[in-house]
């Protein structure tokens, strides 16, 4: 096996956003290219019993495939309780087999699997399906090579799957599910499994409904200021608490914090952050907006949130840093990207623009940092002008699927 493909590949994203699914293809693909693989899952107690110790399975392993190339499989490796030692033991065993692993965000938290696997891995992060995935999926993949064509000229297609996108989100098995009420079914059992399987596990939390509210509030508040001493106040649990279980969301693939921009990190990061939900869908379940569906998908941190999910994919953008900016003055900007010192204003707007309107938020930021050029993210506007050196960019939503 070439040596620069011996590193683990270790796959991490949210609970059945699809993992499983992929190593089931991986190893299927392979087979057909005449390659041995084992596929192991840990869920299994008749597969766990090869993972009590590491030469258990190198044993099986090895009678398996005769020390051999091979491609080995170990899915919901998180059920180890020393997962990070027994994938470091493995690989530093130089035997000829390729471990390709997954696990939920829980594998991420235990304590130092990443000193463990340092050196040893490349992590790959599966999410929930994308804005532009879901647009190939409900056309058949008709339009893979004509989106821009698709949205010019559909006045009713576009809208529609943008609302579907808007209230239930990405996660495979509710895009798949054709009924209302499947897909409440489904994102209500995706969400229990996550608190009983990831969050008990790793937290042990004693109260689920104060945990369950501090998600309701967290729903709430997409986009907006989250400051923890009184989210602490408001739901009844000291600070560090609250500070911990918001760690642990992150970490659970649940929600993104993004911090206030500073050329000062040191003020960036002591500064109150927002947040942002890695699926829409979730969101709305836990603060029960499918009940008002259509009518909440016109909630504006909704749409903000939802372009929140496309910058971090965008080509253009994607691997910088994102950020927000707010003044003691009020004055704010929804986006920062910044890329080494070169900084990237965007802000965001729900509704349909007749023409380009600078707030004065974003004509503050202007005249401070004067960037190259400014992105006004709206619905439908596409249109570019010059404010002193700077390219002012309005972008209709659906562009940054293309850039």
């Amino acid at each position: 096996m070439p040596q620069e493909e011996k590193e683990i590949a270790l796959l991490i994203g949210p609970r059945q956003a699809g993992k499983t699914t992929l190593l089931i293809k991986l190893d299927k693909y392979l087979k057909k290219q005449g390659k041995k693989t084992i596929l192991f899952n840990l869920d299994f107690e008749e597969q766990k019993i090869y993972f009590n110790h590491q030469i258990d399975l190198i044993n099986y392993l090895n009678l398996q495939f005769d020390k051999k190339e091979a491609y080995i499989f170990i899915d919901e490796v998180q059920r180890l309780s020393n997962a990070g030692l027994f994938l470091k033991g493995l690989y530093d065993r130089n035997l000829p087999y390729k471990y390709i692993v997954s696990g939920s965000g829980s594998l991420e938290l235990k304590e130092k699997i990443h000193e463990s696997l340092v050196g040893r891995k490349r992590v790959f992060e599966i999410s929930p399906i994308t804005f532009l995935e879901y647009i190939n999926y409900k056309t058949n993949y008709k339009i893979e090579k004509k989106i821009n064509k698709f949205f010019l000229s559909d006045k009713v297609l576009p809208d529609r799957f943008l609302k579907e996108y808007l209230m239930f989100g990405g996660y495979p098995k509710t895009v798949l599910d054709t009924q209302f009420d499947k897909k409440k079914a489904t994102i209500q059992e995706i969400y229990q499994s996550y608190l009983e399987k990831d969050i008990q596990t790793l937290i042990n939390i004693d109260k689920k409904e104060t945990f369950f509210r501090l998600v309701s509030i967290l729903s709430s508040q997409i986009g907006q200021l989250v400051n923890h001493a009184e989210l602490s106040r408001t739901i009844g649990l000291d600070f560090e608490t609250v500070k911990k279980y918001l760690w642990y969301l992150e970490k659970t693939f649940i929600v993104d914090k993004v911090t206030p921009f500073y050329s000062n990190l040191r003020k960036e990061l002591s500064k109150t952050p927002v947040f942002y939900f890695t699926d829409l869908g979730l969101r709305n379940f836990v603060l029960n907006q499918w009940a008002t569906f259509p009518n909440t998908v016109t909630n504006g941190f909704l749409f903000q949130n939802f372009i929140y999910l496309l910058l971090r994919l965008t080509k253009k953008f994607a691997g910088q840093k994102i950020n927000f900016w707010r003044t003691k003055d009020d004055a704010e900007v929804d986006f920062v990207i910044t890329s080494g010192v070169e900084t990237i204003p965007i802000e965001v707007k729900e509704s349909e623009l007749k023409d380009m309107t600078i707030s004065k938020s974003l004509k503050n930021f202007i005249y401070r940092y004067q960037p190259k050029e400014v992105y006004l993210i709206n619905k439908n506007l596409d249109k570019e002008i010059k404010l002193q050196n700077t390219r002012i960019i309005a972008l209709p939503y659906w562009r940054l699927l293309l850039l």
